[in-house]
């Protein structure tokens, strides 16, 4: 028996699902990457001073922090990258809202994306690299989010369900990223991977451009928000306020995949598997698969069950997804510290990360999508895209301070890092609950 995931759903959002996959692929795949191509080779001091403006952002990072070996310096790095890549969303949007429209700012941005893709092959040009592709991503990223919600009328109960097959392209992508990506560079050669990077966003781009007559019409360009839309405008700007610390919460605690957990992976980690007398070693970068995977494995049961209980009046509100999201975060964390403890000045095995990858990524289902869903469904039209882009500032502020607490990972031992991780997920939740009023009078 088959299963059209899209029977019942706009022909557009198997576009948006294509395009945002294959992008995904491309950032998903390059990140599993770069820690440790900082870390392992760009940071080491004979490379350093090739790549243009290195040196020098390492003197400005060390004037606020104090000297930072490679480790620290690349964790840093890593939270700036990717804070950039959720603070220029808000350019992203504007821009779309008031000039160039959806459509025309998605290519321009994946373009941008596919030119720092393949630049990242390039030491010299390392941080022109990483600024293409963050400043891409912010062209790309809020306007493909909203273009989802608007194949919907405002009020479709579809609309969750939408995002929610829309997150599943999203994580098929980051699932397939470090196996290809991630294997040519470690086995192969770094410049490798982020080629192959480079050539999945130029597939996204094409895929986008292929389908664009099945997605929504751009708007007129320049329309301000009208008078009846003010109050809305304003109670999404409130909700977008109060979840914004919560959001940087969990974003600076889930961050650390592809930071401090693919150095725990690295270092830390018994990643021998022996099946019936085959052994093997899984590499590093195939753990940052484990999320991806079970997103799409996990997302249709969820689903499924979330409509299971809407029938019957049981389904948790908006707010209690998000709650049980940062609790789950903080869980997953303390599976590790346990890890940690348990190892003994050994390794520990790789099924502990196992267990963390489940219960954060069902963690990650309860708070990512949701909060687009939340987003889109509350901003006015004519103020979409600029509202998509001030929510993905929360990610960026979650990114900067996942790279701050990531470049503490050499001042505790594993176990109290974990701990301090796993700390932020219980006050972002804690933080949820005590603005659940708030909330519940925005969304009236």
């Amino acid at each position: 028996m088959k299963i059209n995931v899209f029977a019942g759903h706009s022909p557009g959002l198997a576009t948006l699902f294509g395009s945002e996959m294959w992008e995904r692929f491309s950032y998903y795949g390059m990140r599993a990457l770069l820690v440790l191509y900082m870390v392992d080779y760009l940071l080491r001091p004979e490379r350093i001073n090739g790549a243009l403006g290195l040196p020098e952002l390492k003197r400005a990072l060390e004037a606020l922090s104090g000297p930072l070996g490679p480790q620290p310096l690349a964790s840093q790095i890593y939270g700036l990258y990717t804070g950039l890549v959720y603070l220029t969303p808000l350019l992203g949007g504007l821009i779309a809202d008031r000039w160039l429209g959806r459509t025309r700012t998605i290519a321009l941005g994946a373009g941008m994306m596919v030119a720092g893709h393949f630049l990242m092959a390039y030491e010299p040009y390392f941080l022109i690299a990483l600024s293409l592709i963050a400043f891409g991503c912010g062209a790309f990223k809020p306007n493909i989010t909203t273009q989802v919600g608007e194949l919907y009328p405002r009020d479709d109960p579809r609309r969750d369900r939408a995002y929610s097959i829309f997150y599943v392209g999203i994580n098929i992508g980051a699932f397939f990223a470090p196996l290809v990506c991630g294997t040519l560079g470690e086995k192969i050669g770094w410049h490798y991977g982020f080629m192959s990077a480079g050539v999945g966003m130029a597939v996204g781009l094409g895929v986008y451009l292929y389908g664009r007559a099945s997605l929504p019409p751009d708007r007129p360009m320049r329309v301000a928000v009208s008078e009846p839309d003010k109050g809305e405008y304003r109670r999404a700007l409130l909700s977008i306020a109060v979840l914004f610390i919560p959001s940087a919460l969990f974003w600076a605690a889930f961050e650390q995949q592809g930071n401090t957990i693919a150095i725990w992976a690295e270092q830390f980690t018994d990643r021998s598997v022996d099946i019936l007398g085959w052994r093997a070693e899984i590499p590093v970068t195939w753990f940052q698969a484990f999320n991806p995977l079970m997103i799409f494995l996990f997302t249709p049961p969820l689903v499924a069950f979330w409509g299971w209980l809407a029938q019957r009046g049981r389904e948790p509100s908006t707010m209690r997804k998000l709650t049980l999201g940062c609790l789950g975060v903080a869980a997953s964390f303390t599976v590790l510290a346990l890890a940690a403890t348990l190892r003994d000045g050994g390794k520990a095995s790789w099924l502990w990360l196992l267990l963390y990858f489940t219960i954060i990524t069902l963690s990650e289902l309860h708070f990512s999508p949701i909060t687009l869903s939340l987003v889109s469904h509350l901003a006015p039209e004519g103020a979409r895209s600029a509202l998509m882009g001030a929510w993905f500032t929360s990610m960026f502020l979650g990114n900067l301070l996942a790279g701050w607490i990531g470049s503490l990972w050499v001042n505790f031992t594993s176990a109290q890092f974990f701990l301090l991780v796993g700390g932020l997920g219980a006050l972002a939740a804690a933080t949820v609950e005590a603005a659940r009023r708030v909330l519940r009078e925005t969304m009236r």
